[in-house]
């Protein structure tokens, strides 16, 4: 017996080792466990403290508004699907989409119109994108979390779907358009929108709402996806099998940006022609990265996670911050261009916290040279000014 125990040691003290170096050393190196705070492009900025809890945010370049999806920090602590923070009682489920003028600085929060509640809305990813046929009109797309229709949420997970809604440059409400609920719409993070107003990529980021899978894949196993659904067609998987599956971006060209979490990577992938993605390339950063956005000019930005242990204090103790960071990730021109680095990457913003909290979206507009950061829990939306 004691030498069946003494092999059995062995076997699990190797694959230990070796899942050690071959995933857990990169891990916690980029979860910034020996990180210290080195605070860039801070210094230029406000806060906009009318917005809170901003997971994900989107611009409408030519009128230069940035539209939100917001709820509490008190709410976001209740109720985070992706974080198996399922707390339905404490969650009144009436979050809100919000557009920010920074002209003005006037923030509105829009009125839903049409739109069946009796789950709620529960915010996460959100795109909006121009109508392809009216460039006044925009279409809304939004990562709804409801409420289950029965059963402990805690177990069952969370009701989670697809809103689109439209509305008009600088309008006040949000005309609800439908809603697209799916089996293969099962732990949505993100999203991003097409201008016909019925189709779009999403991601899940877990393979599963609970379980013991679910418990695997935080620790490498590369089960998250990326669907692609049409309104008048239904969803499909566009690609699987993927780790750490969170914010995505499509340039018009349908090269398709897709951030991984646990590994701190974005990877490019193509569209095809029956909308699946097929991998390019893949950019290793040195941190992970939440969502990511494009700008005009074709830059992707991305929100670093720089230490994420005290992003996870600062989510359990609302009096906390944790520090944020956005990348550039932009062509390279340079010498590494020779030896296959088709891509640089850049960290134009860091900050401890006191500014940008625990952001999730780095989000830059290029015609007015402004740079918005805001995040799950966030207390306000920071504004700053940066050179081109």
């Amino acid at each position: 017996m004691a030498r069946t125990w003494a092999v059995i040691s062995a076997v699990l003290a190797t694959a230990f080792a070796v899942y050690y170096q071959l995933l857990l050393k990169t891990m916690l190196s980029n979860y910034g466990f020996w990180r210290e705070v080195e605070p860039v492009g801070n210094t230029n900025c406000k806060q906009i403290e009318a917005l809170q809890a901003c997971e994900k945010i989107s611009l409408h370049p030519p009128s230069g508004l940035v539209y939100l999806a917001c709820s509490t920090p008190a709410y976001r602590q209740a109720w985070v699907p992706a974080l198996r923070r399922l707390d339905a009682d404490k969650h009144a489920f009436d979050d809100y989409i919000a557009t920010y003028d920074p002209t003005t600085d006037a923030v509105k929060r829009l009125t839903f119109e049409g739109f069946p509640t009796p789950q709620g809305y529960g915010s996460h990813g959100l795109d909006v994108v121009p109508s392809a046929s009216n460039p006044n009109e925009l279409f809304v797309y939004a990562i709804n979390h409801r409420k289950p229709l029965s059963g402990n949420a805690k177990e069952v997970g969370a009701n989670s779907v697809v809103e689109i809604f439209k509305t008009t440059v600088r309008g006040d409400t949000l005309t609800h358009v439908t809603t697209v609920e799916d089996p293969i719409i099962d732990t949505p993070n993100d999203l991003v929108g097409f201008p016909d107003g019925k189709s779009f990529y999403f991601t899940n980021d877990h393979s599963q709402k609970s379980g013991f899978i679910r418990t695997l894949e935080s620790f490498g196993l590369p089960r998250s996806s990326v669907g692609y659904c049409h309104v008048d067609n239904g969803c499909k998987i566009a690609a699987a099998r993927l780790l750490g599956s969170n914010g995505i971006a499509r340039a018009q060209n349908g090269t398709v940006y897709l951030a991984n979490i646990k590994l701190g990577q974005v990877r490019i992938l193509e569209e095809q022609s029956d909308h699946s993605l097929v991998l390019t390339d893949t950019v290793t950063l040195d941190r992970p990265v939440d969502n990511v956005t494009l700008d005009e000019n074709g830059a992707l930005w991305a929100a670093g996670m720089v230490i994420a242990l005290r992003w996870l204090a600062a989510m359990a103790d609302l009096t906390k911050v944790a520090p944020s960071s956005a990348i550039r990730i932009t062509r390279n021109t340079g010498e590494g261009a020779y030896f296959g680095e088709n891509l640089k990457a850049e960290r134009v913003f860091e900050d401890d916290g006191n500014l940008a909290s625990g952001a999730t979206t780095a989000l830059h507009d290029a015609r007015r040279n402004i740079l918005y950061m805001h995040g799950l829990y966030s207390r306000a939306l920071a504004v700053c000014k940066i050179s081109a």
